[in-house]
Formats: C-alpha cells, sequence, structure tokens
C-alpha cells in the first residue's frame, strides 16, 4: 500500500510511519475543474517545503506535532484529463484509511477533491454532519453544463448528506439561486463566522468532517488563491473559529484547500496554509 511507505519530503513533524500513525496527512495536486486560476496543484509541493519555517508547536493549542502520531502519505498519483477517475482514485484511498482506522487531514487542489473524501467519510459515519468554511457557496446545480466542478462540490455532497447536515460559514458569493437553495436545505451564514460557536455545541456528539477553502480569507491577507473574493475574514478569525472547533468531540476527517501558491510569489499565502494545516492537525489529534 503506497501509505505504508514513508516520504522523504515531509510536512513538519509528521514522521511517524503508517502503522503506529493514528492520523494521516496527504495531498491531492488536482484542479482539473478550476474556472478562473488554476494552479492548486502545485499546493501540497510548496507546503511541505515551506513548512519548515514553521515550528511544530502551537502556542493557540498548546500543543507540538512532534509530539503527536502524524504520517504524511504524501500525494496521490492522478490521472488529469479523466474527473471522475480522479475522484474515485481520491475516494478508494480515503476508504483505504478509514478501514485502517485512520483519521485524515486532505490537502488540495481545487473544492471538488473534498467531494470523494466527504462520500467515503459518509459510508463510514452515516450520520455524517460537514462543517464548511468557505467564501463561495459551491452549491451550483452545475458550471456551464458540469455536474463535477469546484463551483458545485457542496451541491453534489447534499445528494447523499441530505438537509441540515451541510453548515455553512463566511460565505460572500454565489449565485442568487444557490443562495435561495441554501434556505430550504443547509445553514449558510454571509459573511462571518458568528453562529460557529452555536453549532459547535449542537453537533458536539455528532461525527463531523471539517472542509475549509482557504479563500474565506480576504485576498489582501491571502492572494495565493485561484478565485480571490474581497470582504473576507482575518486570519486571526480563521484562528478563532479553528479553536472553536476544537470543541468538537467527534472530528473524524478534515480538508484544506484551494492554495494556489504561484500567485503570492512573498510567500505569505503558503506561510498561512502551514499554519492552518498545523492547528488543523492538532486539533485532529487530540
Amino acid at each position: 500500500m503506497k501509505t505504508k511507505v514513508q516520504n522523504i519530503s515531509t510536512f513538519i513533524g509528521c514522521h511517524t510511519n503508517y502503522e503506529k500513525s493514528n492520523l494521516v496527512l496527504f495531498g491531492i495536486p488536482f484542479d482539473g475543474t478550476t474556472s478562473f486560476r488554476p494552479g492548486t496543484r502545485f499546493a501540497m509541493q510548496a507546503i511541505r517545503s515551506d513548512s519548515y519555517g514553521l515550528e511544530s508547536y502551537s502556542p493557540y493549542l498548546d500543543m507540538d506535532l512532534e509530539e503527536q502520531n502524524i504520517f504524511d502519505g504524501g500525494d496521490l498519483e492522478l490521472a488529469l484529463g479523466n474527473t471522475e477517475k480522479v475522484l474515485q482514485t481520491i475516494e478508494n484511498f480515503t476508504v483505504e484509511l478509514l478501514d485502517d482506522q485512520k483519521k485524515f487531514l486532505m490537502v488540495g487542489g481545487e473544492h471538488l477533491v473534498s467531494l470523494p473524501t466527504i462520500k467515503a467519510t459518509f459510508e463510514k459515519y452515516p450520520n455524517l454532519h460537514v462543517i464548511h468554511i468557505d467564501a463561495h457557496t459551491d452549491l451550483r446545480e452545475d458550471y456551464l453544463g458540469e455536474k463535477l466542478s469546484h463551483a458545485s462540490v457542496m451541491r453534489r455532497c447534499h445528494e447523499f448528506l441530505g438537509d441540515d447536515r451541510i453548515f455553512q460559514f463566511g460565505i460572500r458569493s454565489g449565485l442568487k439561486e444557490e443562495f435561495e437553495w441554501a434556505k430550504k436545505h443547509t445553514h449558510l451564514e454571509k459573511f462571518t463566522l458568528k453562529t460557529l460557536p452555536e453549532v459547535v455545541a449542537q453537533l458536539s456528539n455528532m461525527p463531523v468532517y471539517i472542509t475549509i477553502d482557504l479563500d474565506v480569507l480576504d485576498p489582501g491577507v491571502f492572494p495565493g488563491t485561484g478565485t480571490p473574493e474581497p470582504g473576507g475574514i482575518t486570519y486571526r478569525e480563521l484562528l478563532q473559529a479553528i479553536g472553536t472547533l476544537q470543541s468538537l468531540k467527534h472530528i473524524v476527517a478534515a480538508d484544506i484547500v484551494e492554495l494556489s501558491p504561484q500567485y503570492d510569489p512573498s510567500g505569505a499565502s503558503t506561510a498561512a496554509a502551514c499554519k492552518t494545516i498545523r492547528e488543523m492537525l492538532l486539533i485532529l489529534s487530540k
């Protein structure tokens, strides 16, 4: 199995071998349906390299990656140009992890890659709820006739999750019909994350999957993304949200998507992604 081979290049602090790990980090280098600026396929390569400019210790959570059992499973090898085959490869890999009783943090890649990881997690945890932090609704029925798109990933997830299972925060972009559809089918908070503590209390004992699209951050903070959307949250607000999420008792998996490192030559966006990954790995380790 690919995940049993230790990588030479790993994210800082993720040095445990597969057998001893209880949490697996892996990347999905896919941006085949990106609707504006491509480049998220290069995210994990930049993240692993730049993570060594970050300490493994989090002063926010008072935890250290070096004290956890985390395996970096590398990046999946994907058949680019065949979206359905890519999604099936991701789902098969995720099923293997879950069958081995591993939690995971997946790093994209564009947001469509969350669909197979959420689907596989739902199959293991039928009462799964999803917390979705993003600038965009991602609730289109299709994008230019294509149902498998990063603009429709939450709509596809709703098809198996059903009503009242998707909780969306920070949303500030989408078609009018997406916002109208959400009123009947999801919990959607526009612009902010103010109701997140209430939702966390509501879902305290439920199995929860967390998906964070980094374009929820204002492009003044995080320009390195394919679909920048002005009016976003600050990085401090994102850290506060992650601190709130640690109150959940049953986070089973998570993902972080949509870094395109080449659009921020300063490296600040990649640094923000690295720090977010560190914090999410630590709350998943609890």
